[in-house]
């Protein structure tokens, strides 16, 4: 018989790096995670793009919390780690809402640039966070590793076929990092122990934010998931049993608005 889950601590206190907090989705986040009473750390590529989303850094008390990196890069990746481990201590979880869409034509008008594009943007930067922050998501009582992928891959199209496998390409590397995470908890082959990390991808048809509605008042964007709704499930993740959602695939198409 399954156990009855256990649910994780919540995100009340937690130190969670938000990877592309500068998109609406980010802004979403860190808004999400503040309001549960976690300390969201910005991470962005520019820093005038951060002051501009959350506000000069320092600047007051309760500011959120900002860094420059740049993400493709694994070496500033792991600078990044060791100055928010300096600051912060221990990092709980990391939100990865890095990529960005390119598209359209016939397949063989898929180009070798926007397949460099979507690589460095969507697989490239997951590689690097995931890596460098590993160790700490698999030491924390509520690590959380989430990701954002779509749910056309089920189906996928000719047109959309670089974009579609680099997204194929950063889920199977993030299920590979959950199952790395219960190879040091739950399925160890000596003295296992409860499962308290988690990888876990978001799956949506395509996001919407309140700028979209307000540039097309009279369309309806039917399956598109709001960041909002995009934001509190990452949050809620600190709250699920983590045996539950490691290496889950969790489709937010139900959860449109």
């Amino acid at each position: 018989m399954k156990p009855e889950p256990t649910p994780g601590p919540g995100a009340q206190g937690a130190v969670v790096v938000v990877a592309g907090a500068t998109s609406a989705s980010g802004r979403a986040a860190v808004r999400a995670l503040r309001a549960a009473g976690a300390t969201p750390i910005a991470v962005g590529s520019d820093a005038a793009r951060l002051a501009a989303a959350f506000g000069e850094p320092g600047a007051r008390d309760g500011a959120v919390p900002q860094r420059t990196c740049d993400l493709a890069d694994f070496g500033a990746v792991q600078s990044l780690a060791a100055d928010v481990r300096g600051a912060f201590g221990a990092v709980d979880g990391v939100i990865h809402l890095v990529g960005g869409w390119r598209g359209g034509g016939t397949f063989a008008d898929q180009s070798d640039a926007d397949w460099d594009f979507l690589a460095r943007g969507g697989i490239t930067t997951l590689r690097n966070t995931s890596r460098a922050f590993f160790e700490d998501v698999a030491a924390s009582q509520r690590g959380r590793f989430a990701m954002v992928s779509s749910t056309t891959l089920a189906r996928p199209s000719a047109a959309n076929a670089n974009y579609q496998a680099a997204k194929a390409a950063a889920e199977a590397w993030t299920r590979s990092m959950a199952q790395g995470l219960s190879l040091l908890e739950s399925a160890r082959k000596e003295d296992p122990k409860p499962q308290t990390s988690a990888a876990v991808v978001l799956a949506v048809k395509a996001l919407l934010d309140e700028a979209m509605r307000a540039a097309e008042p009279n369309r309806r964007f039917p399956g598109y998931t709001h960041v909002d709704v995009l934001a509190a499930r990452a949050v809620a993740l600190f709250s699920d049993d983590a045996a539950d959602v490691n290496g889950s695939r969790i489709d937010l198409t139900a959860s449109s608005i």
